[in-house]
Protein backbone atom coordinates (compact mmCIF):
# COMPACT_ATOMS: atom_id res chain seq x y z
CA UNK A 1 0.00 0.00 0.00
CA UNK A 2 1.13 3.75 -0.58
CA UNK A 3 2.08 5.58 1.89
CA UNK A 4 3.02 8.96 3.39
CA UNK A 5 5.84 10.35 5.60
CA UNK A 6 5.44 12.59 8.32
CA UNK A 7 7.76 15.35 8.90
CA UNK A 8 8.78 13.64 12.22
CA UNK A 9 9.98 10.93 9.96
CA UNK A 10 7.69 8.41 10.60
CA UNK A 11 5.74 6.97 7.71
CA UNK A 12 1.55 5.86 7.89
CA UNK A 13 -0.31 4.24 4.81
CA UNK A 14 -2.16 6.33 2.73
CA UNK A 15 -5.38 4.43 4.02
CA UNK A 16 -6.42 3.96 6.96
CA UNK A 17 -9.71 3.45 9.75
CA UNK A 18 -12.26 6.09 10.77
CA UNK A 19 -14.36 5.68 13.84
CA UNK A 20 -16.40 8.45 13.53
CA UNK A 21 -20.14 7.25 15.23
CA UNK A 22 -18.86 3.95 16.60
CA UNK A 23 -19.01 3.47 20.64
CA UNK A 24 -22.18 4.81 20.41
CA UNK A 25 -24.45 1.62 20.99
CA UNK A 26 -23.08 -1.32 23.01
CA UNK A 27 -24.67 -4.01 20.67
CA UNK A 28 -22.85 -2.45 18.41
CA UNK A 29 -19.21 -2.89 19.87
CA UNK A 30 -18.07 -6.50 19.13
CA UNK A 31 -19.53 -5.73 15.22
CA UNK A 32 -16.97 -2.70 15.24
CA UNK A 33 -13.86 -4.12 17.11
CA UNK A 34 -14.04 -7.01 14.45
CA UNK A 35 -14.19 -4.37 11.47
CA UNK A 36 -11.25 -2.18 12.86
CA UNK A 37 -9.35 -5.28 13.58
CA UNK A 38 -10.36 -6.81 9.49
CA UNK A 39 -8.64 -3.87 8.08
CA UNK A 40 -5.57 -4.14 10.30
CA UNK A 41 -5.51 -7.13 8.74
CA UNK A 42 -5.54 -6.18 5.60
CA UNK A 43 -2.53 -2.97 6.27
CA UNK A 44 -4.76 -0.17 6.80
CA UNK A 45 -3.09 0.30 10.46
CA UNK A 46 -3.64 3.89 11.17
CA UNK A 47 -6.61 4.25 13.24
CA UNK A 48 -8.29 7.76 13.95
CA UNK A 49 -10.76 8.16 16.93
CA UNK A 50 -11.66 11.19 19.42
CA UNK A 51 -12.68 11.75 22.58
CA UNK A 52 -15.99 13.14 21.35
CA UNK A 53 -16.79 10.17 19.44
CA UNK A 54 -19.50 8.36 21.30
CA UNK A 55 -18.32 10.32 24.30
CA UNK A 56 -15.36 8.05 24.37
CA UNK A 57 -17.35 5.21 23.54
CA UNK A 58 -15.15 4.83 20.21
CA UNK A 59 -12.28 4.63 22.22
CA UNK A 60 -12.83 2.09 23.67
CA UNK A 61 -13.96 0.44 20.88
CA UNK A 62 -10.56 1.00 19.21
CA UNK A 63 -8.77 0.00 22.63
CA UNK A 64 -10.48 -3.47 22.44
CA UNK A 65 -9.56 -3.71 18.39
CA UNK A 66 -5.46 -3.13 18.99
CA UNK A 67 -5.40 -5.56 21.89
CA UNK A 68 -1.76 -7.52 21.23
CA UNK A 69 -1.18 -5.70 18.53
CA UNK A 70 -0.76 -2.10 19.63
CA UNK A 71 2.99 -2.03 18.21
CA UNK A 72 1.83 -1.94 14.67
CA UNK A 73 -1.05 0.69 14.95
CA UNK A 74 -0.34 4.44 14.26
CA UNK A 75 -2.53 5.46 16.57
CA UNK A 76 -4.34 8.62 15.90
CA UNK A 77 -6.97 10.69 18.63
CA UNK A 78 -8.09 14.33 19.28
CA UNK A 79 -9.30 16.51 22.08
CA UNK A 80 -12.02 19.30 22.68
CA UNK A 81 -11.04 22.51 22.34
CA UNK A 82 -12.43 23.37 25.79
CA UNK A 83 -10.16 20.67 26.94
CA UNK A 84 -6.69 21.88 24.97
CA UNK A 85 -5.20 24.62 27.90
CA UNK A 86 -2.34 23.14 28.91
CA UNK A 87 -3.10 21.28 31.98
CA UNK A 88 -6.39 20.24 30.79
CA UNK A 89 -4.75 18.47 27.06
CA UNK A 90 -2.63 16.66 29.34
CA UNK A 91 -5.76 15.26 31.58
CA UNK A 92 -7.85 14.87 28.59
CA UNK A 93 -5.06 12.70 26.78
CA UNK A 94 -4.59 10.63 30.24
CA UNK A 95 -8.70 9.62 29.89
CA UNK A 96 -8.01 9.16 26.41
CA UNK A 97 -4.92 6.56 26.86
CA UNK A 98 -6.71 4.89 29.49
CA UNK A 99 -9.58 4.55 27.56
CA UNK A 100 -7.82 3.18 24.63
CA UNK A 101 -5.78 0.88 27.12
CA UNK A 102 -2.04 2.12 25.46
CA UNK A 103 -0.06 4.39 27.40
CA UNK A 104 0.85 6.09 24.34
CA UNK A 105 -0.73 8.15 21.19
CA UNK A 106 1.15 8.36 17.66
CA UNK A 107 -0.51 11.61 17.07
CA UNK A 108 -3.01 13.86 18.97
CA UNK A 109 -4.85 16.20 17.33
CA UNK A 110 -7.10 19.79 18.60
CA UNK A 111 -9.99 18.61 16.94
CA UNK A 112 -11.28 22.24 15.62
CA UNK A 113 -10.22 25.60 17.08
CA UNK A 114 -11.51 27.14 19.93
CA UNK A 115 -11.18 29.80 22.67
CA UNK A 116 -8.20 28.45 24.10
CA UNK A 117 -4.67 30.75 22.58
CA UNK A 118 -2.83 28.26 19.99
CA UNK A 119 0.18 28.85 21.79
CA UNK A 120 -1.10 26.99 25.24
CA UNK A 121 -2.38 24.08 23.41
CA UNK A 122 0.93 23.85 21.44
CA UNK A 123 2.73 23.96 24.85
CA UNK A 124 0.56 21.57 26.13
CA UNK A 125 1.04 18.82 23.40
CA UNK A 126 5.33 19.74 23.65
CA UNK A 127 4.64 18.59 27.51
CA UNK A 128 2.98 15.35 26.38
CA UNK A 129 5.53 14.74 23.87
CA UNK A 130 8.74 15.24 26.09
CA UNK A 131 6.60 13.30 29.06
CA UNK A 132 6.31 10.03 26.08
CA UNK A 133 2.28 10.29 26.13
CA UNK A 134 2.57 11.32 22.49
CA UNK A 135 4.82 11.05 19.44
CA UNK A 136 3.41 13.43 17.31
CA UNK A 137 0.66 16.30 16.98
CA UNK A 138 -1.08 17.88 15.03
CA UNK A 139 -4.56 19.99 14.06
CA UNK A 140 -8.14 19.16 13.04
CA UNK A 141 -10.41 21.68 10.40
CA UNK A 142 -7.87 24.37 10.53
CA UNK A 143 -8.11 26.33 7.45
CA UNK A 144 -4.95 28.42 5.94
CA UNK A 145 -5.02 31.65 8.27
CA UNK A 146 -4.92 29.27 11.01
CA UNK A 147 -2.50 26.78 9.84
CA UNK A 148 0.01 30.06 8.97
CA UNK A 149 -0.86 31.14 12.28
CA UNK A 150 -0.31 27.67 14.15
CA UNK A 151 2.85 27.73 12.10
CA UNK A 152 4.30 30.87 13.24
CA UNK A 153 3.94 30.03 16.87
CA UNK A 154 6.93 27.87 19.53
CA UNK A 155 6.45 24.27 18.37
CA UNK A 156 4.42 25.37 15.45
CA UNK A 157 6.92 23.22 13.38
CA UNK A 158 5.87 20.07 14.93
CA UNK A 159 2.68 19.83 13.56
CA UNK A 160 2.56 16.75 11.50
CA UNK A 161 -1.03 16.86 9.57
CA UNK A 162 -4.35 18.54 9.69
CA UNK A 163 -7.12 16.80 9.34
CA UNK A 164 -9.81 18.01 7.42
CA UNK A 165 -13.32 17.22 4.92
CA UNK A 166 -12.35 16.40 1.63
CA UNK A 167 -14.57 14.43 -0.56
CA UNK A 168 -15.22 14.79 -4.38
CA UNK A 169 -18.31 16.76 -3.41
CA UNK A 170 -15.89 18.96 -1.10
CA UNK A 171 -12.48 20.15 -2.74
CA UNK A 172 -12.36 23.81 -1.39
CA UNK A 173 -9.46 23.17 0.13
CA UNK A 174 -7.72 22.37 -3.52
CA UNK A 175 -7.97 26.43 -4.15
CA UNK A 176 -4.97 27.42 -1.61
CA UNK A 177 -5.14 24.94 1.63
CA UNK A 178 -3.98 21.65 -0.19
CA UNK A 179 -1.13 23.38 -2.12
CA UNK A 180 0.02 24.75 0.92
CA UNK A 181 0.03 21.93 2.91
CA UNK A 182 1.74 20.08 0.36
CA UNK A 183 4.54 22.75 0.01
CA UNK A 184 4.93 22.55 3.74
CA UNK A 185 5.22 18.68 4.20
CA UNK A 186 1.63 19.00 6.20
CA UNK A 187 0.45 15.65 4.92
CA UNK A 188 -3.71 16.27 4.93
CA UNK A 189 -5.58 13.78 6.58
CA UNK A 190 -9.11 13.21 4.92
CA UNK A 191 -12.27 12.60 7.10
CA UNK A 192 -15.54 11.81 5.20
CA UNK A 193 -13.67 10.78 2.32
CA UNK A 194 -17.67 8.97 1.32
CA UNK A 195 -19.71 12.04 2.74
CA UNK A 196 -22.01 10.98 6.27
CA UNK A 197 -24.11 8.63 6.60
CA UNK A 198 -26.83 10.92 5.63
CA UNK A 199 -28.56 9.42 2.58
CA UNK A 200 -29.23 12.67 0.93
CA UNK A 201 -25.36 13.42 0.87
CA UNK A 202 -24.02 10.43 -0.06
CA UNK A 203 -26.24 10.23 -2.71
CA UNK A 204 -25.14 13.57 -4.56
CA UNK A 205 -21.69 11.57 -4.26
CA UNK A 206 -22.18 8.09 -4.97
CA UNK A 207 -24.90 8.87 -7.46
CA UNK A 208 -23.49 11.13 -9.92
CA UNK A 209 -23.03 10.43 -13.56
CA UNK A 210 -19.69 10.99 -13.88
CA UNK A 211 -18.75 8.84 -11.03
CA UNK A 212 -20.75 6.22 -11.83
CA UNK A 213 -19.40 5.92 -15.43
CA UNK A 214 -15.94 5.49 -14.36
CA UNK A 215 -16.62 2.96 -11.77
CA UNK A 216 -18.38 0.80 -14.62
CA UNK A 217 -15.15 1.17 -16.33
CA UNK A 218 -12.73 -0.07 -13.37
CA UNK A 219 -15.65 -2.71 -12.18
CA UNK A 220 -15.36 -1.11 -9.06
CA UNK A 221 -17.93 0.42 -7.44
CA UNK A 222 -18.69 4.10 -7.32
CA UNK A 223 -17.24 4.36 -3.50
CA UNK A 224 -14.01 2.95 -4.14
CA UNK A 225 -13.70 4.90 -7.74
CA UNK A 226 -14.13 8.05 -4.72
CA UNK A 227 -11.80 6.71 -2.51
CA UNK A 228 -9.42 6.14 -5.35
CA UNK A 229 -9.51 9.57 -6.66
CA UNK A 230 -8.10 10.84 -2.89
CA UNK A 231 -5.42 8.50 -2.78
CA UNK A 232 -3.84 9.01 -5.97
CA UNK A 233 -2.71 12.50 -4.20
CA UNK A 234 0.77 12.68 -2.64
CA UNK A 235 0.29 14.16 0.73
CA UNK A 236 -3.14 12.79 1.65
CA UNK A 237 -4.31 10.31 4.07
CA UNK A 238 -7.51 8.96 4.23
CA UNK A 239 -9.95 7.39 6.57
CA UNK A 240 -12.88 6.29 5.86
CA UNK A 241 -15.55 4.52 8.75
CA UNK A 242 -17.16 1.46 7.77
CA UNK A 243 -18.41 -1.57 10.88
CA UNK A 244 -19.24 -3.62 7.59
CA UNK A 245 -16.67 -6.25 6.76
CA UNK A 246 -17.24 -6.15 3.30
CA UNK A 247 -17.40 -2.64 3.02
CA UNK A 248 -13.68 -2.50 4.96
CA UNK A 249 -12.53 -4.77 2.10
CA UNK A 250 -13.88 -2.73 -0.82
CA UNK A 251 -12.54 0.17 0.39
CA UNK A 252 -9.11 -2.19 0.91
CA UNK A 253 -9.07 -2.52 -2.68
CA UNK A 254 -9.85 1.05 -3.63
CA UNK A 255 -6.03 1.82 -2.69
CA UNK A 256 -4.80 -0.76 -5.71
CA UNK A 257 -7.28 1.38 -8.62
CA UNK A 258 -5.42 3.32 -10.63
CA UNK A 259 -7.37 6.15 -12.14
CA UNK A 260 -6.01 7.13 -15.63
CA UNK A 261 -6.36 10.59 -17.05
CA UNK A 262 -9.32 10.54 -19.27
CA UNK A 263 -11.01 9.05 -15.56
CA UNK A 264 -9.73 11.88 -13.78
CA UNK A 265 -10.58 14.63 -16.68
CA UNK A 266 -14.61 12.77 -16.52
CA UNK A 267 -14.72 12.70 -12.59
CA UNK A 268 -13.58 17.05 -12.70
CA UNK A 269 -16.46 17.39 -15.08
CA UNK A 270 -18.57 15.81 -12.50
CA UNK A 271 -17.32 17.22 -9.39
CA UNK A 272 -15.66 20.33 -10.86
CA UNK A 273 -12.06 21.86 -9.18
CA UNK A 274 -13.03 25.19 -6.86
CA UNK A 275 -12.69 28.76 -8.97
CA UNK A 276 -12.42 31.08 -5.78
CA UNK A 277 -11.62 30.37 -2.08
CA UNK A 278 -14.17 29.38 -0.14
CA UNK A 279 -14.60 28.94 3.72
CA UNK A 280 -13.16 25.71 4.85
CA UNK A 281 -16.08 22.60 4.66
CA UNK A 282 -16.33 20.84 8.49
CA UNK A 283 -19.01 18.84 10.40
Amino acid sequence: MKTVQLSSGRTVPSLGLGTWNMGENDAHHQREVRALQLGLDLGMNLIDTAEMYGDGGAEEVVGDAIAGRRGSVYLVSKVYPHNATFKGVQAACERSLKRLKTDYLDCYLLHWRGSVPLAETLDGFKALKQAGKIRDYGVSNFDLDDMEEARSLDGGDGIVTNQVLYNLTRRGIEWNLLPWSQQHNIPVMAYSPLESSTPGEQRVLLGNRSLLAVAERHSATPAQIALAWLLRQDQVIVIPKSSNPDHVQLNRKAADIILTADDLAELDKGFPRPRKGTPLDMR
